[in-house]
Parts: structure tokens; sequence; C-alpha cells
């Protein structure tokens, strides 16, 4: 039977700042991505990507490294967290949408509606790729550090990502721009999103969780 290992740091007395300082990144990442989301970016009429894309694999970096430190079961708290902060975000912009607005402001108040209108959806397919995607990128990462005995983070790192990607991009394309865009512009937004995210996580995300590990590590240690 294999174990589901718990924060390696459960019985050490350590401050819980960089805990903190992960998790409110990790959150915040995500729901940047999100509203970032709305907009489509397009290079040649080739390659098509929400601009969330840019963020997201930063928030999956931190993924990987509150696996990697704090172990699964924590990992998986946290997820629940920015599960939960992601309903907040859309209940509280709905409310703002709903909200009357003087005349004057009528412009401000119509760009919000439009953005934010449109945000619900965005957070749908989020939410529907982010617990397949990042729930399965952690058990991953977690099995992978156990076959290799805690070596080769930037195995697990990118190795547990084209998993979760995967997971992640499907489900949160086509619930979000399905009928939005065509269907020829939505396989390429998967193809293009999948591709960018693993290349993001791989020469930007991995070396950053290296960063991040060792200063949380070096707080261990003092």
């Amino acid at each position: 039977m294999n174990k589901v290992s718990e924060n390696p740091f459960k019985n050490r007395t350590i401050s819980p700042v960089p805990l903190m300082i992960v998790t409110a990144l990790f959150v915040t990442l995500y729901l940047v991505s999100n509203i970032m989301a709305v907009k489509v970016v397009s290079f040649f009429n080739l390659f098509y990507f929400d601009a969330g894309t840019v963020t997201f694999p930063f928030a999956y970096m931190l993924g990987d490294v509150l696996t990697e430190l704090w172990g699964y079961r924590t990992a998986k708290k946290v997820i629940w967290l920015t599960f939960l902060c992601n309903i907040v975000l859309v209940v509280c912009t709905q409310i703002g949408v709903w909200m009357p607005s003087p005349d004057y402001l009528s412009d401000t108040a119509e760009a919000y509606n439009h953005v934010f209108t449109y945000v619900p959806r965005i957070v749908v397919g989020s939410l529907a790729g982010f617990l397949c995607g990042e729930l399965s990128n952690a058990w991953f990462m977690e099995r992978i550090k156990m076959k290799t005995k805690g070596r080769h983070l930037w195995l697990r790192t990118i190795g547990s990502s084209m998993i979760g990607y995967l997971f992640d991009t499907l489900p949160f394309v086509i619930i979000a721009f399905a009928g939005v865009v065509s269907m020829h512009d939505l396989l390429l937004m998967i193809a293009f999103q999948y591709v960018a995210k693993l290349s993001i996580e791989a020469f930007f995300g991995t070396p950053m969780a290296y960063v991040v590990i060792r200063w949380v590590r070096g707080k261990v240690a003092s």
C-alpha cells in the first residue's frame, strides 16, 4: 500500500511565515490568472491563448513547492482553500455587476460588467481544471518523489506538470471558450496553452522552485 507523505516539518518548531507566504502567492496567482483569462491573445493568427497562461505556471510551481516541502496532505488543503477563494471572487464580482452606478460612469460600469460577467464562466472552467490538474499534479509529484527517493527535483516538477497540465487545460479551455471561439481556434488554444504552460514551467518555474525551496529550507535550518 502506497503511503502519502505527511508534512516533513511536522515535528519541527519553525515559523509558519514561509507556508503563509507560499499559500498567499499561490492563491493570488490563481485569482489573477482567472481574471487575466478573459483576454484572448493572438500571435500572427496562429497561436491563441488566454493572458492567464503567462501567470498560471507560476501558481503550479508554488503547488510543487507546497507538495515538496509540506507534503501532499498540506498541499491538498491549500488547493481546496484556493477553490473556495475562487468561488468568493465570483460571488463578490457578480454582486458588483448587479449594483447600480451613476449615469456619468456608465462607460466604466459597462467595462466592469463586460469583464466580470464573463469571469464566472472562466472560473467554472478554471475550477474544473484546477481540481483535476492541481490534485493530479500534486499526487504524481509525490509518487515520483517516492520513486526517485527525493532526488531530481526537476524531474518531478516537470514530470508531474506534464500530467497536471493535461487534466487542467482540456476542461478549462472547453468550458471557458467553447462557443465563444471557433473549433479551429479552440483546438489551437488547447495545444498552445499546454505547450506554453509546460515550457514556462520548465524554463522559469522549475528554477524558481529551486530558489523558493532553498529559501524555505534555509529558514528551517536557521
